[in-house]
């Protein structure tokens, strides 16, 4: 795993964990359903976030696993899905974090950053088409490295998964008063 971390530059007032958790005994088992093929092949050409990825215009595709495609049954009913991936290039062992934009160090769980003890990603995609059969799920974009292993697939509801009211503070929307 030494080339996850080489990945990652070191900036002033990062910290990492004194044991590093990709070395640790796993709590419980994940396994991967299946990979995305994305155009990105390095973190520095790859889009920080789902907006700048749409932004490109650059398709991606996702091809679950043969023993797992029964589970896609019903989901082309879905408009948009919800991915979760294993960032599996990111080091797990930085607790705080210096982002490039940022003034100062932040800790991970205020970040989206993909270092993190568990580097679980999470992507609201349009589904573009889906064919159960061989497993092939065409998006809209994604935000991840080509190769990057999928945890989960959830369908997206507008219903309950969207909070107009959620903000971070000094972030995005400067003039709404926190609640």
């Amino acid at each position: 795993m030494t080339e996850t971390r080489e990945m990652f530059e070191a900036r002033e007032g990062e910290q990492r964990l004194e044991n590093d958790p990709a070395l640790m005994p796993p709590d419980g088992g994940i396994v991967f359903i299946g990979r995305i093929a994305s155009p990105w092949t390095t973190r520095e050409t790859c889009p920080k976030n789902m907006r700048a990825a749409r932004e490109t215009g650059q398709k991606a595709v996702l091809t679950i696993d043969t023993a797992y495609r029964s589970g896609l049954q019903g989901l082309e009913r879905a408009s948009h899905v919800i991915i979760l991936s294993w960032l599996h290039h990111a080091p797990r062992d930085l607790i705080v974090q210096k982002p490039r934009h940022a003034a100062e160090a932040k800790g991970v769980f205020s970040l989206r950053s993909p270092a993190r003890p568990n580097p679980i990603g999470l992507h609201v995609v349009r589904l573009v088409a889906l064919d159960q059969r061989t497993g092939r799920i065409d998006l809209d974009a994604i935000d991840v490295l080509d190769g990057t292993p999928v945890i989960d697939i959830k369908p997206y509801f507008a219903s309950t998964d969207a909070i107009a009211e959620a903000t971070i503070e000094g972030r995005d929307e400067p003039d709404r008063t926190r609640r």
